[in-house]
């Protein structure tokens, strides 16, 4: 019984390693999300290309009654539209779900957008990132734009300024 009991306890310290760096993985990996999510607000182009490939695909399924339409475009495309943007968004993600697997990443969450500190709609994006040299990198996102039928945020207003 006690060789039993020792065998256990050695197993479950062998594999506390593993689970932590799985986490870890993970957490940096929404890391990146969460950097794109703060660069996008402050129209960091700098930023935006360092956490993703700059042949990076972009698509975006815009949801309006029973039609969706669904439109593509580059990272790079997008990073030079953020950069000379007026107007200030605020992405907001929530219990994201994340996948990893040697170099690659899924995150997938919903969100909600604001424009100008007005909320613009809500959806669920999808990031697929690659391990490069430099670290994870958005390779790609995909997201919904569902501006009705927005169950509220669980993170609540955005914050004050």
């Amino acid at each position: 019984m006690k060789r039993i009991a020792r065998v256990l306890a050695t197993l479950s310290v062998a594999l506390v390693p593993s689970t932590v760096s799985a986490q870890a993985q993970r957490d940096s990996v929404v890391a990146i999300v969460n950097e794109f999510f703060r660069a996008m607000t402050a129209h960091d182009s700098a930023a935006l290309r360092r956490v993703g490939f700059g042949d990076g695909v972009m698509y975006a399924a815009r949801v309006g009654g029973d039609s969706v339409a669904v439109s593509r475009g580059t990272f790079e495309a997008f990073t030079q539209r953020i950069a000379t943007m007026r107007d200030t968004y605020v992405e907001r993600m929530w219990d994201p779900t994340v996948l990893v697997r040697g170099p690659m990443a899924v995150v997938w969450a919903p969100y909600d957008i604001h424009r100008n500190r007005e909320f613009m709609h809500c959806g669920v994006d999808s990031f697929t990132l690659f391990r490069s040299a430099t670290g994870w990198k958005i390779a790609t996102v995909a997201y919904t734009a569902e501006p009705t039928g927005c169950a509220p945020s669980p993170l609540g207003p955005l914050p004050s300024r």
